[in-house]
């Protein structure tokens, strides 16, 4: 074992050769590194040479042995001092102690009580190296368990089973330094039935996890783990218009991991929220962005905060797992399957209830759920139900048949209500598009990048639903409205093409003829003479 480094400290230096000399310093475990004449010396040496133990005198010039004492205690607390003086004064005893002196003893040195003294502190010396090595060995275990605990913390998070007395604690136990301002979930879900011939999928959702590491995570400030089989992002944003760069991001992923990797992967991305304790609201909107993916395909990114109407408030509460079902089939609108899910709910209450009160307050839960899923979704419940003064009334007193019929109907009104709100955001989204067009069709660098940042959409969400409602992209439209306008100029004024091109949003007139070409077949300047024939 190495053995422990000795400083020795004292102005007469045929004390320090009879100290080298009479004391068995490796067999006792100990080397001597060096040797002082004075405190200032000593001080050099320490800072150099980093000696376990000083060994001085009292009555040294320039700086005594106490004063280097105090000294040590201040800078280097961990080494240990032993003071062998010729000055048996209570003075200097009692400031000894003052300084936590390890050993204090009088000269002429016995060589027989130094040796005792340095076997000792060898045995102090052992145990507290052991301690070190212990502490090292947990600290070194914790680093490399960390980022586990970090994934588990963060999953107990999502799933909202962090208390607040605990949430603090936590965080810096686990060393997450996330400062946001703002934060979202983004869950990659890889699809376990489109696997390309011979690939395990297990194997595949792997390597989409690798890539996601590799192409998204060092671009952003996130936490990156795995849960449920999917690949979950928890990321930090500054601005919350930065969401449609990262759903963009998302698409593109998605696209790339489908072109070259058969992976079909969806992103489903969360509403931001403004504190990592509410995480778990981003989450549940993350899953619900999955689950349209019935609606909107899959190999893309859905971001729920466009698909929901755009009033949905930020702190609206996800529901109670046990209607989840349910609310995920009414919020994707499959009939059959609200109405498998509905039966279901019914079952589960005239199952699970034994008496007339838990009867009573398992109906009125459902009625509640329903009203918290529409004020979620800045739906009138009210309105859908009929205003029904009594409706938590009305339905307790329900049998299994009506209330059955009733949580059906409700559950396709709803739903019926959130797809007329989607689609009348959509279309709202459809107006602002083209009057952009109509009012700076005539600016040359107007772009999807451009309408979309307006917009606050993402260009994955916007072009597919500009293509869905108009049945054609957004660059068609719009240069097929810039034509429009050509056409009438062309036909209705004597100004030269080049012109005509600058007006209509075209700096190139070579490039506007050849649009203007292949939309009506030939070239302006023979369009407006075949006109005039």
């Amino acid at each position: 074992m190495e053995r422990y480094k000795v400083l020795l400290v004292d102005d007469e230096v045929e004390v320090i050769d009879i100290m080298e000399q009479k004391i068995h310093w490796n067999d006792l475990g100990f080397k001597v590194v060096g040797s002082a004449t004075n405190g200032v010396k000593a001080l050099e040496l320490v800072e150099k040479l980093q000696p376990d133990v000083v060994l001085t005198d009292i009555k040294m010039p320039y700086m005594n042995g106490l004063q280097l004492a105090r000294r040590l205690n201040e800078d280097y607390p961990n080494i240990y001092i032993m003071i062998c003086t010729g000055f048996d004064e209570f003075e200097y005893a009692k400031e000894a102690v003052h300084l936590e002196i390890k050993e204090y003893m009088l000269k002429p040195i016995n060589s027989t009580e130094l040796s005792a003294s340095l076997e000792d502190l060898k045995e102090t010396l052992d145990r507290e190296r052991e301690e070190k090595l212990n502490v090292k060995k947990l600290n070194n275990y914790f680093q490399e368990a960390l980022p586990k605990l970090q994934s588990n913390f963060l999953i107990s998070l999502i799933e909202g089973r962090v208390g607040e007395e605990d949430y603090d604690r936590f965080l810096q136990a686990y060393q997450l330094d996330m400062k946001g301002p703002h934060f979202c979930c983004v869950i990659f879900h890889t699809s376990a039935n489109h696997v390309p011939d011979g690939m395990d999928p297990l194997l595949l959702s792997m390597s989409v996890e690798r890539e996601i590491k590799d192409r998204l995570v060092e671009e952003w400030e996130c936490k990156e783990f795995i849960y449920m089989g999917n690949t979950l992002l928890i990321l930090e944003l500054d601005s919350k218009e930065k969401m449609a760069q990262v759903t963009d991001a998302c698409d593109r992923f998605c696209r790339w991991a489908y072109r070259i990797m058969g992976a079909v992967v969806t992103a489903g991305i969360g509403t931001v929220c403004d504190s990592l304790r509410d995480i778990s609201i981003s989450y549940e909107g993350a899953r619900d962005a999955i689950s349209y993916r019935v609606l909107y395909g899959t190999k893309r990114a859905i971001n729920i905060g466009e698909i929901v109407p755009k009033e949905q408030k930020q702190t609206a509460q996800p529901e109670e797992i046990s209607m989840q079902e349910l609310l995920r089939a009414i919020r994707i609108g499959d009939p059959e399957e609200i109405k498998e899910m509905a039966h279901k709910e019914i079952e589960k209450i005239y199952k699970n209830t034994e008496t007339i009160s838990q009867h009573n307050l398992a109906t009125l839960e459902i009625v509640s759920r329903f009203v918290r899923f529409c004020t979620n979704n800045s739906l009138d419940f009210n309105e859908i139900s009929g205003y029904s003064q009594n409706i938590y009334e009305k339905v307790s007193q329900m049998d299994e048949s009506l209330l059955t019929n009733w949580t059906v109907n409700m559950s396709m009104a709803i739903s019926d209500c959130l797809m007329n709100a989607r689609n009348n955001t959509s279309k709202r989204l459809i107006v602002d598009a083209q009057n952009i067009v109509k009012d700076r069709y005539m600016e040359a660098d107007i772009s999807l990048d451009e309408v979309c940042a307006q917009l606050g959409v993402s260009n994955s969400y916007f072009s597919s639903i500009f293509k869905k409602e108009v049945g054609k992209s957004f660059i068609s439209y719009l240069t097929d409205y810039r034509m429009d306008i050509a056409e009438d100029l062309v036909l209705n004024t004597d100004e030269k093409s080049y012109t005509i091109a600058e007006k209509v949003g075209y700096l190139d007139a070579n490039y506007f003829s050849y649009v203007f070409k292949k939309k009506f077949g030939v070239s302006p300047s023979k369009y407006r003479a075949s006109a005039k024939k």
